[in-house]
């Protein structure tokens, strides 16, 4: 993997891991401000917060494996 990879790599892992903390607050808002009322929202948020954060994983592992390898 080039250089100029490894950065594309990174940057999308930051990006990722915006995007799951992004989720991650709306989870805590639902859960701090919306329930019970809210309840219906758990299922949604929770499996987009999940997916979010297992697409952060998974960049960060492989980026983390990469990097260590050159």
């Amino acid at each position: 993997m080039t250089e100029e990879e490894l950065k594309a790599l990174e940057k999308e892992v930051k990006k990722l891991k915006r995007i799951s903390s992004e989720w991650a607050s709306q989870l805590h808002d639902l859960v701090e401000d919306r329930l019970p009322a809210g309840y219906e929202e758990i299922p949604t948020i929770a499996q987009s917060t999940y997916d979010a954060c297992k697409a952060w994983a998974d960049a960060n592992k492989r980026f983390n494996e990469l990097s260590s390898a050159g």
